[in-house]
This record gives C-alpha cells, sequence and structure tokens, in this order.
C-alpha cells in the first residue's frame, strides 16, 4: 500500500500540474484511489492495529481533500471530509474495532484543512479575474491612445479647417462651420477622456415639448393631451434618438418619403414609434452597416435607448416601410 500511495502520488501531482486535468474525472479518480487505499486497511491489519493508530492512509487521504478544495470549492471539500468520516466508521464497523476520539480528530482536521484551502482558492481564482479584467482595460486604454493620435491626425484636423473656411465663407458655410467646431470640441474631450459623464438632473422636461421640433411638413408628432414628463436627461437622450432614426429616414429613404412619430404614455413607461412609408431596409442590412463602420441606428438609436433602460424594436420589410418602436421604462 506505501508503494500504491507513493505511485499515485507522483501521478496525481503530475495531473494536476496541467490545468487541462483538473476537472471532474481527475477528482473522481483521485478519490477512488484513496477510499480504495483507506478500506485496504480491513484487509492488511486487525481490530486492535486501529486502536493503536490511524488507518495506514489517513493522512495521505488529506491530498485529495486539498485538491477538491482547490478545484471544487468549500462545499465539495467538505462534503468529501465527511465522507471519510463515514468511510473511517464503516471501516471500524467491518473490523470490530472502537470508535477512538482520534476518528473524530481526523474528521475536523480535513474540515478545517479543505476549508481553508477552498476559501484561499476561491480568493486566488477572483484575484486572478481581476488582474485579467486590469490587464484587458490597459489593453483598451492602450488601443484607446492608437485611436485618438489616429483622430487627431485627420478627422480632428478636417473639421478645424471646414470650421475656419466656414467662418471664413459665411452664409451657409458659416453654419456648417459652426457645428463642425462643436463636433470638433466635443471629440476633443471624448478621446482626451475629459468628458464628464452625464446625469440625470432633478429637473424633468416634457417629451413632446422637446419632440415637436421635429414637425415639418412630411413629419407628423402625435401625443397624448397631457404632460409626457421624463428626467430631463433621459427625455433629451429619447428626443436624440427620435431625431437619430428621423435623420436615417431622410437620408436613406426618397426625397418625398412621410414619417410619423407616436407618443404613447403608458404609465410605467414610455413608447415612442417612428413610422415611414419608405422602401423598407433589406434583411442584414443594419449588420452589414454595423460592419462597415456605420453605426447611427447600432449608436444614435440603440445605444442611447440602452443606455437609459430600455429597448428598440424594428419591424421592415420590402416595400413595407419601417417602424422604430421605442419603450423606455420609467425608474
Amino acid at each position: 500500500m506505501l508503494a500504491v500511495m507513493a505511485l499515485w502520488t507522483v501521478v496525481s501531482a503530475r495531473a494536476y500540474s496541467h490545468p487541462h486535468l483538473r476537472d471532474a474525472r481527475m477528482l473522481t479518480a483521485d478519490l477512488a484511489v484513496a477510499f480504495a487505499c483507506l478500506f485496504a486497511t480491513g484487509l492488511a491489519a486487525g481490530p486492535h492495529y486501529l486502536t493503536q493508530a490511524a488507518p495506514l492512509s489517513a493522512y495521505w487521504f488529506a491530498g485529495a481533500v486539498l485538491a477538491v478544495g482547490a478545484i471544487g470549492g468549500v462545499r465539495a471539500a467538505v462534503l468529501v471530509a465527511i465522507l471519510y468520516g463515514a468511510g473511517d466508521l464503516a471501516l471500524r464497523e467491518f473490523m470490530g474495532a472502537t470508535v477512538t476520539g482520534a476518528t473524530l480528530r481526523g474528521v475536523v482536521l480535513l474540515l478545517l484543512a479543505g476549508t481553508a484551502v477552498g476559501y484561499m482558492a476561491r480568493v486566488a481564482h477572483r484575484a486572478e479575474e481581476r488582474f485579467a479584467r486590469a490587464v484587458e482595460l490597459e489593453a483598451r486604454t492602450r488601443e484607446r491612445e492608437q485611436i485618438a493620435r489616429s483622430v487627431h491626425d485627420s478627422v480632428l484636423q478636417v473639421l478645424s479647417l471646414v470650421h475656419r473656411r466656414g467662418e471664413e465663407a459665411g452664409g451657409e458655410a458659416a453654419e456648417l462651420g459652426r457645428m463642425a467646431g462643436e463636433q470638433e470640441v466635443r471629440l476633443r474631450s471624448l478621446i482626451s477622456g475629459t468628458e464628464a459623464p452625464v446625469q440625470d438632473t432633478p429637473g424633468t422636461a416634457d417629451l413632446r415639448d422637446l419632440l415637436r421640433s421635429e414637425e415639418s411638413p412630411l413629419v407628423s408628432v402625435s401625443g397624448p393631451a397631457e404632460p409626457v414628463d421624463l428626467p430631463d436627461h433621459s427625455a433629451r437622450e429619447l428626443a436624440a434618438a427620435v431625431h437619430a432614426a428621423l435623420e436615417n429616414v431622410a437620408r436613406h429613404c426618397p426625397e418625398s418619403t412621410r414619417a410619423w412619430v407616436l407618443v404613447e404614455d403608458e404609465g410605467t413607461g414610455v413608447t415612442v414609434s417612428v413610422r415611414d412609408e419608405g422602401p423598407g431596409i433589406p434583411e442584414g442590412r443594419l449588420e452589414e452597416a454595423r460592419n462597415e463602420g456605420r453605426l447611427g441606428m447600432a449608436q444614435s438609436v440603440l445605444g442611447r435607448v440602452r443606455d437609459l433602460g430600455g429597448s428598440v424594436d424594428v419591424v421592415t420589410g420590402p416595400e413595407e416601410g419601417t417602424e422604430v418602436e421605442i419603450h423606455l421604462p420609467r425608474p
């Protein structure tokens, strides 16, 4: 039995050193050998032996308990320690040996050791996860810096040039230059990480008032007679999402395409539908646009509403128009 225990110690140690082998099958094999060595005492010793000392494999059995604690956690280690106690009692019953205080102490020691190792293994696992997240965050930060350099060398310079030339040209070009200047400032703040996060203000806003500015000969806005009050930031972000959806209609549909905006206050939430009579969105086009880097629908509509805790459903079909339904639950 000493030879078997020594051989299995070498085999199990080498197996546990490989991460892909630290699974339930290896633990089952380890426990099977450990219990077999424990019960082999009944074939090699008499009742008087157990009154003088613990079974030969008693302390060696702790290796299996520690392995279970490290891989399976505290509960698994406690279960194995209790099973060892039951096995030891069964062995003594089989051999006709008396139960001594050492039997109980052995189980208690295994419980303590398994619990300690299981707890420390969980702590180490969480620390490793945090370290992995920190490494991932550092990699994202480096990637953001690279993108910032690329944006600074291209997009920001173009916006700055449009801003200057627009102011010099005057007229409608001046308005275009002003807008380019505003976007330049926002983009610089974004890539430098200095833009403060937007938070809900204590005030509220009537969503109907924010959406009335979208009305035009081609766009109709309908809503309830009562105010549709939402937190100011939520209302403005929802209005911006509707504006982005209408911009998609103007950009991708024929010039005379009509659109309708319907606001519904459901008490527990607000639903805004944007429907047009355009040609519809071909199947797979939204995913294709996202892959091409065109994130109008993905970011301006879906992203805004998702950040607010809402949801967006897009219903479309060839020559059936498109309906974007935005649902925002109230806090």
